[in-house]
């Protein structure tokens, strides 16, 4: 973040302009992504070790239809199936390739930091897991599944509330807020 850039820039941003995207924001300010999502109000962001990464992955293949999102430079790709199962191996975390859907190799060491967050995205209220590289990246995000009436998945809202206290694959994950 730029010396001059501070969590009140940022929130004041948010603010005066609340359908901009995080990624937006941090380009505004000149700052990371990682850095806007630490800004936000203690209520829509929880920030859960790195270290979790893989048990999260593997319990979030467990609840069902989800949409993935990857933005690089501009494009913003989505995937809206289940998240793949996945092992380790060559030093990737590797997606199924058992099923059509999303498939790929995550370097999971690069995860620096994961956030949980409950916020309005263009209107509409998300909840999603977003996770960022060393510099503040976002590398992907996983949003919870929506209906055909665009409401989002009850089951999974309380899959995601769990998170914060819940047992996953005998370690639990801790939460380290802002």
């Amino acid at each position: 973040m730029q010396e001059n850039t501070t969590h009140n820039d940022i929130r004041q941003l948010m603010a005066d302009q609340p359908r901009l995207r995080s990624i937006e924001v941090a380009l505004e300010l000149n700052c990371s992504e990682l850095q806007v999502i630490q800004a936000l109000p203690e209520q829509e962001v929880n920030m859960l070790p790195a270290e979790q990464a893989q048990r999260l992955l593997s319990n979030i293949a467990d609840w069902g239809k989800v949409t993935c999102i990857i933005e690089v430079s501009g494009f913003v790709f989505e995937v809206k199936a289940p998240f793949p199962k996945g092992r380790n191996a060559y030093g990737y975390y590797n997606l199924s390739h058992d099923n059509d859907g999303l498939q790929g190799h995550l370097k999971l060491d690069n995860v620096s930091a994961i956030a949980l967050l409950t916020r309005k995205v263009r209107g509409k209220l998300s909840y999603y897991v977003q996770f960022f590289d060393h510099k503040g990246n976002s590398v992907f995000k996983i949003y919870l599944g929506r209906n055909k009436d665009g409401e989002v998945n009850p089951e999974q809202i309380a899959r995601f509330h769990a998170l914060s206290t819940q047992t996953v694959s005998d370690e639990t994950i801790a939460i380290v807020t802002n």
